[in-house]
């Protein structure tokens, strides 16, 4: 993770410089905007490889911020909110949100969800050889991490592609909550396997029809099967 740049939005200075400083300490370079506003200015400068990003700032909200950002660079987010309520959650995973860290928080915590969204967002540029899968009317370009749907490109977000990628590469395989948010949120999510259901469901919605291969194994998880449609 050795010299990563990382952008660190948030009204509260003292926030911004325990943020700063650890992250710091573990070999990333840190920039930081005091509102949305100022992180959209420098977005536009400068090329991140992950902001972390407050909800409620003046001038210009987190959300906002990241709607304006995300119209010209897909940088890897994790919200910070002193706000819990799965709606919040909901809203910023629709906007493509990697990952949501609720106020206070364990620093050490926020650097290893740091370090994982680096990892899966750096792992999935690699791929050098072009891997297209085909199930009926569904296409999912694994390489370009693009899904369509009956020739129509797919909205996805970045998560809904993590989880999408996932499930297919295991195709058939039986995989529980709990191996899921391992394996495409990388750190322990302390048992709140909704998270999981909620992606599933988001992830059904832009599949459409082809729902159908995101089979829910009751008291366990899920599995892509395509195989016995």
């Amino acid at each position: 993770m050795e010299g990563k740049k990382i952008l660190i939005v948030d009204d509260e200075k003292n926030i911004r410089n325990v943020i700063s400083e650890y992250a710091k300490f573990d070999g990333f370079l840190t920039y930081e905007a005091e509102d949305g506003m100022k992180a959209v200015e420098m977005c536009r400068s400068e090329d991140f490889d992950l902001i972390i990003m407050d909800i409620m700032m003046p001038r210009l909200d987190g959300y906002s911020a990241v709607r304006e950002i995300r119209k010209t660079k897909q940088i890897p987010v994790i919200m910070l909110s002193a706000r819990g309520e799965e709606y919040d959650k909901l809203f910023g995973f629709e906007l493509g949100v990697d990952d949501y860290v609720t106020k206070p928080f364990s620093p050490k915590e926020l650097l290893a969800r740091i370090r994982a969204v680096i990892k899966r967002s750096g792992s999935s540029e690699k791929a050098d050889k072009k891997e297209v899968l085909k199930f009926e009317g569904l296409e999912i370009d694994m390489t370009g991490r693009e899904v369509i749907v009956d020739g129509k490109p797919a909205a996805l977000t970045p998560k809904e592609y993590d989880l999408l990628f996932y499930l297919v590469r295991s195709q058939g395989i039986a995989l529980s909550r709990e191996k899921l948010l391992e394996e495409v949120w990388g750190y322990d999510f302390f048992g709140d396997d909704r998270t999981v259901d909620t992606h599933i469901k988001m992830l059904r919605n832009s599949l459409g029809e082809y729902r159908k291969f995101i089979i829910t194994l009751r008291g366990m998880g899920y599995k892509f099967d395509a195989g016995k449609q």
